[in-house]
């Protein structure tokens, strides 16, 4: 049997899909059992490598401005 490494794995795993069977994939594991977390952590390692620096200066203000707004958040009422 062949070892692949996790990497290999997930990329295995989704290189044949569609666009909206990717988008399936990434939609179905958000929020979902943490075990998906891996497996979106690599796909945004393909994204973040195949991106320009005005993209990854894109996102990574997406994700501080979504990080600080949840720190700022006034919790919901129960």
């Amino acid at each position: 049997m062949n070892n692949l490494d996790l990497r290999q794995a997930i990329v295995r795993r989704v290189q044949n899909k569609s666009g909206e069977e990717l988008t399936d994939v990434i939609e179905s594991s958000i929020g979902a059992d943490e075990r998906a977390l891996p497996g979106l952590g690599v796909l945004f390692e393909m994204i973040w490598q195949d991106s320009e620096s005005p993209e990854r200066n894109r996102m990574v203000e997406l994700l501080y401005n979504h990080l600080h707004h949840a720190e700022t958040a006034t919790p919901s009422p129960s």
